[in-house]
């Protein structure tokens, strides 16, 4: 089994634990779509099939604690202390993988701030993920990023 997949197996079971069927959905497709933005994004932005890899990674552990609590309280900082425990006791990332991913997601939420280039990534997907859930809504909350994102993806007729 991929490194990938044991990841996935470890979210996917945080996530049956969510006895309402609702925000297990929400878990389901708000992660997974973070994650395939994540790597979109990264593979877009010219980086290569592993960082894309540890980008995928990232943007489906990002939210972990919030959803495995139920609450979003300070999660981005839960959510990177959890996960690093959990990437540190499966052995298949280096120390350097583990730190690349705890900081993004310790940084999600930082949106109005300038991290790496990998944690922008991350946050640009989850801008991303939380706008295409309905593009016909008229964003409020990070309407740079969204600018930004639909000028990178040629999405040119959405006015933010």
């Amino acid at each position: 089994m991929s490194r990938l997949e044991d990841i996935k197996r470890i979210v996917d079971n945080m996530l049956l634990g969510i006895e309402n069927l609702a925000d297990r959905r929400d878990g389901y497709v708000h992660l997974y779509g973070v994650a395939d933005f994540a790597c979109t994004i990264a593979l877009k932005r010219g980086h290569g099939r592993e960082y894309a890899e540890l980008a995928y990674m990232a943007g489906l552990l990002h939210d972990y604690e919030k959803y495995r609590t139920g609450s979003g309280k300070d999660h981005a900082r839960k959510s990177a202390e959890a996960v690093k425990i959990l990437l540190q006791e499966c052995k298949f990332l280096s120390e350097i993988e583990i730190e690349t991913i705890y900081e993004a997601i310790y940084y999600h939420s930082h949106k109005e701030q300038i991290h790496t280039e990998f944690d922008e990534i991350l946050k640009d997907a989850d801008v991303m993920e939380h706008w295409l859930k309905d593009p016909a809504v008229q964003v409020t909350k990070d309407n740079e990023r969204v600018r930004k994102l639909c000028s990178e993806f040629n999405f040119n007729k959405f006015e933010v």
